[in-house]
């Protein structure tokens, strides 16, 4: 979904034939997303097996048969590429690169710590930049840096899951961590909230974006950014829940209501600052 980003941002959401053409976008990403999970859960699926949940995989459960889930994956790489191609040939050299990247990640790459991190974020830029393309809107400095910021913030999470997972089984569930351990990882969650807000904060008060959108009240969003991080941090060490910001997005109302009403504001400042109350 991250490839509709340009076009929110854009003030293009509501031109069907953009809307039309990063939707051709997203299922060509898709596959070979898909591709690249299978390529890394056929490597991974003697660890997977020791995992509390992803053990149920279908390669570590035994319900898919490697060899079929070689077929699949080549034919899901023919079909992103196939797709791709139709659309523009600057989409698929983006898409190689993620690829590319992410068969590194998958390959060995991710048992670096800090590394892991850096791969699984740029993987997230790299989907922005691919919905930039298709659609040929221009994408800017701050809505990279946030895509970045908020990506490593849920790799953070995910790590912080896979720590507590070590200290509950004893296991390590990945090679990468070795080079973590719960009080660097709640560092670095407290290091990358507080870049998140004052970055958001920077680019709602930027002039470049404010002569861009037309309006002085961005910053106002900035009440549920706030909000919803510190109800993640809330949930993590509060309530001593998962630290997977994906499990929680799917869970908790306050952060979905949250998510919602910034998602409102931001489409209210940006698609009607014609009306006085928001100019």
């Amino acid at each position: 979904m991250f490839l509709f980003l340009p076009l929110f941002f854009g003030r293009q959401i509501s031109n069907i034939h953009l809307l039309i053409q990063v939707s051709y976008g997203f299922i060509a990403f898709s596959c070979i997303a898909s591709s690249i999970y299978i390529i890394n859960d056929y490597r991974d699926r003697e660890d997977d097996r020791k995992h509390p949940v992803k053990c149920k995989r279908p390669l570590a459960s035994g319900t898919v048969s490697p060899s079929t889930a070689i077929v699949i994956c080549a034919l899901l790489i023919l079909a992103g590429f196939g797709i791709a191609w139709f659309i523009r040939e600057k989409f698929v050299v983006v898409l190689a690169i993620y690829f590319l990247v992410n068969l590194g990640y998958s390959l060995g790459l991710k048992s670096i710590a800090i590394l892991d991190l850096i791969l699984l974020a740029a993987g997230f830029v790299l989907r922005i930049k691919a919905g930039s393309v298709i659609s040929y809107v221009p994408l800017s400095e701050w809505i990279v840096i946030m895509v970045f910021l908020l990506a490593v913030f849920m790799a953070i999470g995910k790590r912080r899951d896979d720590v507590l997972l070590k200290i509950s089984s004893g296991t390590d569930m990945r090679k990468s961590i070795k080079g973590y351990n719960l009080e660097f990882l709640n560092v670095l969650l407290a290091l990358v909230c507080a870049v998140i807000v004052v970055a958001y904060l920077m680019y709602t008060m930027s002039p470049t974006t404010i002569e861009y959108t037309g309006t002085t009240r961005l910053y106002y969003t900035c009440l549920f950014v706030l909000a919803g991080i510190m109800r993640y941090l809330q949930i993590i060490y509060v309530s001593s829940d998962s630290g997977s910001p994906t499990k929680i997005l799917y869970k908790d109302r306050f952060i979905q209501i949250t998510l919602i009403l910034w998602v409102a504001s931001y489409i209210l400042l940006l698609y009607m600052k014609n009306i006085p109350i928001f100019n």
